[in-house]
């Protein structure tokens, strides 16, 4: 690295609370720029989900300002779509938070950086003509149109229908002037490259904590014990706990009667709640979701809609959780089935009977926890946030080289 560098980033969320999957990577990534002497400054959209205080955050930037999430319409959703010219604002009032376009360009004149990295897929996409001069890229985490497009396959309607293809024409464009478009799995970068083949699309996969999420010696496995975890306003987390409640734990139940199923996580709705009972503990939000993975005989993961990378899955693993999981759940993640997972599709049977062969074969159970584990911590997939942020890193200079910046 020939200097020190100094990033932008402009994130649809504060990278808080980290029990919520999209503010791992901007928490984590400006921890290890940061250890690794580069200079971060922060502009984001405030959800609703962060404190109002930013204390628990503020160490990792330079500067930071957080700005009410502005409402988008529908009318502008449309005129973008419809009309080209309209899709990238390059005057203050025509983007959905002024604010923020204020702040951007302060931050270009005040402390100038030297690329500028957007997270987040419609929120920020177009801000872009904000960060003129200076290089730019943008990570969106997910094909969103991919996400949908999983959702019309597992039953969605007319609503679904149409909503896939406003995201398919959105995301044709929506990052065309960025110097690189960041992915978390190879699955996404293919939905993006075929509806824009001019894309430059990389894929840098989200990490997981290993010093954090380590295997406790002093926590034991409950026997026949069920986890899922998950942020339960978020549409597939919710189906795979209902698919859990009503189609998997009677079954597992019929055959182990003493089977319990916690649903641990924030968020949980009426739906849910209502299902509470000694056998199936729903926690809502808890401040540490270690101990009941720790706790756990097995870790079931039946999403059947979504897309990007799962980091409740790399967490569980590397936690030394034995996991069944949908494939859909492993986009990105290098594991073997019957080695470091079991694999087994979305149908009731099938992942009932995954879940019971790990919960009554102890030394299957063992196999996939020690595999597990193994591939979080093999250097070569990039599962450690260091390694993810040595990749960034490395983008940036890329970048840069390109740009006749460094």
């Amino acid at each position: 690295m020939s200097r020190p560098l100094r990033v932008l980033i402009v994130s649809r969320c504060p990278p808080h609370p980290l029990t919520l999957g999209d503010r791992l990577i901007v928490h984590h990534l400006a921890r290890e720029l940061g250890a690794r002497g580069h200079t971060l400054d922060l502009l984001a959209f405030d959800d609703g989900a962060a404190p109002p205080d930013p204390d628990a955050y503020r160490h990792l930037f330079r500067t930071l300002n957080v700005f009410p999430d502005p409402p988008r319409g529908a009318v502008r959703t449309v005129r973008r779509l419809l009309q080209p010219s309209a899709r990238f604002p390059i005057e203050v009032e025509e983007c959905a938070s002024p604010d923020m376009w204020r702040a951007i360009r302060r931050t270009l004149t005040t402390q100038p950086p030297d690329i500028v990295h957007f997270f987040g897929g419609v929120s920020v996409y177009e801000y872009a003509n904000a960060a003129v001069p200076f290089p730019a890229l943008i990570t969106p985490y997910e094909s969103y149109s991919l996400y949908l497009d999983r959702a019309v396959e597992a039953g969605g309607g007319l609503v679904t229908r149409a909503r896939r293809w406003a995201a398919e024409h959105y995301e044709s464009w929506m990052f065309a002037p960025y110097k690189r478009v960041v992915v978390l799995t190879a699955r996404d970068r293919e939905a993006l490259r075929s509806l824009n083949p001019l894309l430059p699309l990389e894929v840098i996969p989200n990490g997981v904590d290993l010093t954090a999420f380590a295997p406790d010696p002093t926590i034991a496995p409950q026997p026949h014990s069920i986890v899922f975890t998950g942020n339960f306003a978020y549409p597939p987390n919710r189906d795979a706990a209902l698919f859990l409640i009503r189609e998997i734990l009677p079954r597992v139940q019929a055959h182990l009667p003493g089977a319990t199923l916690h649903l641990v996580g924030a968020n949980p709705p009426d739906d849910l709640l209502d299902y509470a009972a000694d056998d199936l503990i729903v926690t809502g939000e808890v401040p540490d979701l270690r101990p009941y993975l720790a706790r756990a005989a097995v870790y079931a993961c039946p999403l059947r809609v979504g897309a990007g990378i799962k980091n409740k899955v790399l967490e569980a693993l590397a936690m030394r959780c034995a996991v069944v999981a949908t494939p859909l759940s492993l986009d990105g993640i290098a594991v073997r089935d019957g080695e470091s997972i079991l694999i087994a599709d979305a149908d009731p049977e099938l992942f009932t009977s995954a879940v019971i062969r790990v919960l009554t074969d102890a030394p299957m159970r063992d196999r996939l926890r020690i595999g597990g584990r193994a591939v979080i911590e093999n250097s070569a997939n990039h599962y450690r946030w260091d390694a993810v942020a040595a990749r960034y890193e490395a983008l940036y200079l890329n970048i840069l080289r390109e740009s006749g910046r460094l």
